[in-house]
């Protein structure tokens, strides 16, 4: 026993901290449903995120992410798998047209190549590596190997045993996939992607799992989860998943390749079958998740070991279909206004600003001309905003053009109506920007806390019955996430009793 604890301690610090964690976050695939790129962007900088992941290459957005230094992630989706990892020339068109195109003014750093492949496309499995090697060789030929490391995303349902998590394996099955790609990670210098869903974990356990387990929320010594063979405490299911996957890599001899965590999160509303789908929930998830990797924690097997995370996900996504939760996973909704505020206290800069009181209505990206005007009218008429800021040689007549006095006029009612639901909509030519649009000595209301006065007035102006929503990435479900976790639940259990 002394050997085999010495064995797992020796292996802790294997994997090097040589730089800071991020926190980064997860964009859908449709984009027609949400905000132009231009304030998909706008939002970003608002919140200083620095990293994002895409589950394509769309264009159109990676032309708005150009010279903001934002690092992007971009993705192969799982249905252009088959074409590039048998075509070494299929990859390199892929990499010209979606990476070279783009860099160096937008920062283009990974390429995740497919998306939960073994468990959602195993048929694909075989030329999985292929595919990675393929659009790597197009890096290499165009000297961009070491800015841009490419990997895949796993669902964290390939681990086997992962509780403790020094018993954990992958899917033996897998192994010929498995070895000769982790190879790949090594020698290349990447990272395992790995997508970890404590929410998942938690609701398959029916309550063995404590939520305050699930949630980073602070337990009593006797209630933290003990690994046998390691005597390393885990103190939630983030950590104890992310080092499962360690072990598993180790059980296989690979001992130096960094986890990512691609994806996690929880839901901010559920069904009836979803109680703990809840605002309060999805806040204190992610608060401490955040927290817990900017803080460089690291996980019980390698404290200090940064454990960058991409959050699933900055927007809501109202179209998706499925469960209530599948909607939910938001951070913000469509309009840019947040879902929740995040406790952040201490965590930095990141994610860290209220947007509530700091919104706009402006407006909407390739509105109608006639449309704006008309609304422009109507707010500088019936609706009583005064524009004459508006007027020449005032501070706002520059630019002298519909979209901009419409931007003015919109949000002067907006902030007017002190920024009531349905105040920013127009018939559906405005929406709602976290980017103040105030430029030179034209200062918009509600910047610098200055409101138009609300005046009593019950009318709002005119608004259409659409809604905004998110467009969806990959889909969810409660049984998508690993349907191996009862050997976790268990071990918990009977780890929990023992201490009672």
């Amino acid at each position: 026993m002394a050997l085999i604890l010495l064995f797992f301690l020796l292996a802790i610090s294997v994997v090097s901290a040589d730089q800071d964690a991020f926190i980064g976050v997860n964009l859908g695939t449709d984009l027609s449903d949400m905000p132009s790129p231009t304030q998909v962007v706008a939002l970003l900088k608002a919140q200083n995120i620095r990293h994002i992941r895409l589950y394509d290459a769309d264009r159109a957005m990676l032309l708005a992410l150009a010279n903001t230094g934002i690092q992007v992630s971009v993705s192969v989706p799982n249905d252009q798998l088959l074409g590039i990892g048998q075509s070494n020339a299929t990859a390199a068109n892929w990499v010209a047209r979606n990476v070279i195109a783009h860099v160096p003014a937008t920062n283009i750093t990974g390429i995740a190549v497919g998306s939960e492949v073994l468990t959602s496309l195993p048929n694909a499995a075989p030329i999985l590596v292929s595919a990675l090697k393929f659009i790597q060789s197009a890096l290499v030929a165009s000297n961009l190997d070491r800015q841009i490391k490419v990997s895949t995303p796993h669902s964290s349902s390939i681990i086997l045993d992962s509780f403790p998590p020094s018993q954990a394996f992958f899917n033996r099955s897998w192994d010929p996939v498995m070895v000769p790609l982790l190879k790949f990670l090594q020698s290349t210098g990447s990272y395992l992607m790995l997508n970890v869903y404590p929410y998942y974990d938690y609701m398959q356990s029916n309550g063995v799992i404590p939520l305050d387990y699930a949630l980073f929320r602070p337990l009593p010594p006797t209630k933290e989860a003990v690994d046998a063979n390691t005597l390393l405490h885990y103190t939630n299911v983030f950590d104890a998943v992310v080092d499962a996957a360690y072990f598993a890599m180790s059980a296989l001899n690979f001992t130096n390749i960094r986890v990512v965590v691609t994806e996690s999160g929880w839901p901010s509303k559920g069904d009836a079958s979803e109680r703990d789908a809840t605002l309060d929930n999805a806040n204190t998830y992610n608060s401490n998740l955040i927290r817990h990797v900017l803080n460089n924690t690291g996980t019980p097997k390698h404290p200090g070991v940064p454990v960058s995370t991409y959050i699933y996900e900055l927007y809501n996504e109202d179209l998706r279909p499925g469960l209530v939760s599948e909607k939910n996973w938001g951070l913000f909704y469509p309009n840019g206004v947040p879902v929740y505020i995040l406790h952040l206290t201490g965590a930095g800069a990141v994610l860290a600003n209220d947007t509530t009181n700091q919104t706009f209505c402006v407006a909407r990206d390739g509105a109608d001309r006639k449309l704006l005007q008309a609304a422009l009218d109507w707010a500088c008429g019936p609706g009583k905003v005064d524009c004459s800021s508006l007027l020449q040689g005032q501070p706002c007549y520059q630019p002298d053009n519909v979209i901009a006095h419409a931007t003015y006029a919109f949000n002067a009612y907006y902030q007017k109506m002190a920024k009531s639901p349905g105040t920013c909509d127009f018939k559906g030519v405005a929406i709602i920007t976290t980017t103040n649009p105030s430029h030179g000595t034209c200062i918009f209301p509600g910047s610098n806390g200055y409101n138009g006065t609300l005046v009593n007035s019950t009318s709002l102006a005119p608004s259409s019955n659409s809604s905004d929503s998110a467009g969806g990435c990959r889909p969810k479900s409660l049984y998508g996430s690993n349907p191996y976790t009862m050997s976790m639940i268990l071990s918990v259990l009977l780890m929990t009793l023992a201490f009672l």
